[in-house]
Formats: structure tokens, sequence, C-alpha cells
């Protein structure tokens, strides 16, 4: 069911006709009831234009700026009114509003699973419009319990298929792949939405925290992770270092040294320049090799 529009026609100048023909219904009543001489043609004429002005009112409606009137006919869908203003159609027909404005809303923070098997907390805001008003009045019982449940679904779904941390070079993870994790939320949540006539313009991981029961542990492993990856970093700048200095001593001739003392030299350069504390220099005052 696809949305037909249907905006009926302008309704402020047929509003003042209709008054002026109540008016005029009234006075032409009262003249004929109340003058001098009864007319009962006048009189029933009035009466007949009086009912069909009565059938006329409700087929005056307004609409507001993004909002769509839904219209029905005993049951059958036909059409939507989207024109701003004051408008008049089929007065038997049954009219729903509802709202084409953006809106959004955060939903509520689920514990799952991911990838891993690590138990996390995540939510996500999720910003979305009606963009086709039959499908949203009649694909779905209630459209915007619709959009909250399914966009519930999509976020647990999405936590189940990635890891929180990323543990492997290439990696998508939930932390450090933000923009890829908020399209593929996106499109997900749409994939969903779509037979209720919404569009879903943005999704959003909000809030995305490992489980309080695991929260300790996994803070002391993402310290030592970063400890390690901090070691790995001094370790080769260190060689790096070393490494230019021993091929300077060589290629100036400053000194000549064998493999044990250029072993020995290696390992205090190493030392000085991985210590996490301030090294205290020895001062040798004797030979080379004394």
């Amino acid at each position: 069911m696809n949305e037909t529009r249907r905006d009926g026609i302008p309704g402020l100048g047929l509003l003042v006709v209709w008054l002026l023909l109540f008016l005029a219904n009234i006075a032409g009543f009262v003249w004929s009831f109340f003058g001098i001489e009864t007319l009962w043609p006048l009189t029933i004429f009035t009466i007949i234009v009086a009912i069909v002005l009565f059938i006329m009112l409700p087929g005056f409606f307004k609409v507001a700026p993004n909002e769509g009137k839904v219209f029905q006919l005993f049951g059958a869908y036909r059409g939507t009114a989207r024109q701003p203003g004051l408008r008049w159609t089929n007065p038997f027909y049954t009219k729903e509003g509802i709202s084409l404005r953006v809106r959004n809303f955060e939903t509520g923070r689920v514990k799952v699973n991911d990838r891993r098997g690590n138990p996390i907390e995540i939510a996500a805001v999720v910003v979305w419009r009606v963009v086709d008003s039959a499908e949203a009045a009649f694909q779905v019982d209630d459209y915007e319990n619709y959009v909250h449940v399914q966009s519930e679904a999509a976020v647990r779904n999405l936590a189940t298929g990635y890891s929180y941390d990323a543990h492997e070079a290439g990696e998508i993870s939930l932390t450090t792949h933000t923009a890829e994790i908020s399209e593929q939320l996106k499109t997900e949540i749409q994939d969903r939405l779509a037979q209720a006539g919404v569009e879903v313009q943005e999704a959003r991981v909000s809030h995305l925290a490992y489980a309080p029961e695991i929260a300790a542990a996994m803070l002391r492993r993402q310290q030592a992770s970063a400890v390690i990856a901090a070691r790995q970093k001094i370790v080769e700048g260190a060689v790096g270092m070393v490494e230019n200095a021993l091929a300077m001593l060589s290629e100036r001739g400053v000194i000549e040294l064998d493999e044990e003392r250029k072993a020995a030299m290696v390992s205090n350069l190493l030392v000085v320049l991985t210590s996490e504390h301030a090294t205290q220099p020895v001062v040798n005052t004797g030979t080379l090799y004394q």
C-alpha cells in the first residue's frame, strides 16, 4: 500500500460561502415561518438546505505544516492530504493525522553479549520520520511503538556481530570503527522499518560499556594492553637509536669495538633508554677494558 495525494479543495473561501448560505438560510426560514403568511414550500426548502449545510460541515479540516491527513471511506483508504491550511473534502471521510516531522529517540540500555561473548551495555540514538503515511497507518498497528521495538532489536543484533575491542589488525569493532558501525546500524534499522513507511536519517551508538560485572577486569586488560603497546614502541625506538649510534661510531672511526664490547654497549644503552626511572651513570676512570 502506497500513499496517494488527495489534498481536497481550499477551504477558506468555501467556509465563507458556507457561512453566507447558513445566515441566508436562517433568514429565509424566519421569514417563511414567522412572516405575514406562512410559506411552507420555502420552509421545507430551508430545512433541506440546512441539512445539506450540516452534512458539509464535517468536510472542513486543517493540515499543519509537516502533517498528513489520512482519509478513509467506510474502511477503504482514499488518500492523504499534505497541503497545509484549511481544506475541504468528502464529509463522509474519516481523517487521521500523522506527523511527518523529523523525530528522534534514544533506545534503552540493553545488555547483550558481543561477538567474543563479553557482556556489554549498548544504546543508540535514532533519527527518523514518516515518508509514507499510508504504510504507517495501515501496514503496522502502532508505527511509533514499532519503530522503538525494532530499533532496539537492531541494536541487539548489531552488538552480537562485532567485538567490543579490536584484537587483530583490520578488525572492525564497536569502539574503533564508529562510522562503519553507525552506517551498519542505520542500514539494519531501515531494513526493519521500511514496511512501516519510515525513513531512518541517522543512527548512532550513544552508550557503550562493558557490563558492571566484568568492567573492572576488562579495564585492567585494557591497561595491560596499553602498557605492552607503549613498551613495544619504546623498545623499537631504543633499538633504532642503538643501531644509529654503533653505525655512526663505525663510520667516523671514533673507536673500534670487538663483539663483546659491542654487546656490552648495546646492553647498557638499552637499559638507559628503556628504563622507566632515571639511570645513574658510572664513570670509567680506567682503561677501556678495565
